[in-house]
């Protein structure tokens, strides 16, 4: 099929690489504008615009991809289909019923829960059992549209977010590949979605990664998690910035209040919450590197009785 592709992050690039290599036609590859990157300003091109450039794929970096001139532009592609994967606009009616065979989207969640941004943090951070993805006929609401087909994984105890991000990155590459052949061959599916379970996430922000001491220890400690590699859960220690990048639930209980250092070991910093203690294993105190907490302790003295805030 001729296919316009419209994605951003690097969790788009593994879609469009399957679609590339399952023998489609990308016409197009549709991403946000290059962003300038830390102090020096210089513009960085979007994973997808890089990788749509290596397969030698023409590129469009519309502002706003819904503005009339940016709509007839797509049309000059007579499109078969068109995929999105974390584009990061809102596509209008026109676009959607542009093609023969609609609009898809690879969404990494089960739908209807975790409508919206970041749904593989928040499923780490709730708690959630397992996860998945889901390709759903795109409409004009945000993950409204039917599902075409979903693919469950379970979350592992040890998840992160940059450990799911990966598997679902390729889960959904599979999935989609796999739909676009049911389409194709119509005899895909497609199922409205259940509105009384539907769930929407906001989209992640550094202010989520300070550390609330008075939560619970399991919660902390998904919180950690959920937010590795970005944007990471931080407290502060003696005024600084301390990253924490990997902690489990410790035994035992105390009457210490939130925040307190109540051991040090050789290779864990443990911290009272409100319900329960978290044992800090990796840390990375600002201006320093990330280094498992033994190392930590080897150049850095902490005291028991030290807070966290």
């Amino acid at each position: 099929m001729r296919v316009i592709f419209m994605g951003t992050p690097d969790f788009a690039v593994v879609t469009l690489e399957a679609i590339i290599k399952a023998g489609h036609e990308v016409v197009l590859a549709v991403t946000q504008p290059d962003k300038p990157k830390g102090r020096s300003g210089v513009l960085q091109f979007p994973p997808v615009k890089e990788c749509a450039l290596a397969h030698n794929i023409e590129v469009f970096q519309p502002v706003k991809i819904r503005m009339e001139e940016n709509v007839e532009y797509l049309r000059r592609y007579d499109a078969d289909i068109m995929v999105v994967a974390a584009f990061g606009q809102i596509l209008p009616k026109s676009i959607l019923d542009m093609a023969e065979y609609g609009c898809i989207n690879v969404h990494a969640s089960l739908l209807p829960k975790y409508r919206g941004a970041a749904p593989i943090q928040w499923a780490i951070i709730n708690g959630e059992p397992y996860t998945g993805v889901t390709i759903q006929r795109m409409d004009v609401g945000v993950d409204t549209g039917d599902i075409i087909a979903e693919r469950r994984i379970a979350i592992a105890e040890d998840e992160t977010g940059g450990s799911l991000f990966d598997k679902l990155a390729e889960l959904g590459a599979q999935l989609c590949v796999e739909t676009m052949q049911h389409i194709e061959d119509k005899t895909a599916a497609y199922t409205p979605q259940d509105e009384t379970q539907a769930t929407h996430v906001s989209m992640i922000g550094k202010e989520l990664g300070n550390i609330d001491w008075c939560r619970s220890a399991v919660e902390v400690e998904r919180l950690i998690r959920g937010l590795n590699p970005w944007p990471s859960a931080y407290t502060t220690l003696d005024g600084k910035t301390f990253k924490i990048w990997k902690a489990k639930v410790a035994a035992g209980t105390n009457n210490c209040q939130p925040g307190c250092i109540t051991n040090v070991t050789k290779d864990s910093i443990e911290v009272q919450t409100g319900k329960g203690v978290l044992a800090l294993l990796e840390v990375q105190l600002e201006g320093k590197k990330r280094m498992e907490t033994s190392a930590f302790l080897r150049g850095y003295n902490v005291e028991k009785g030290t807070f966290l805030r």
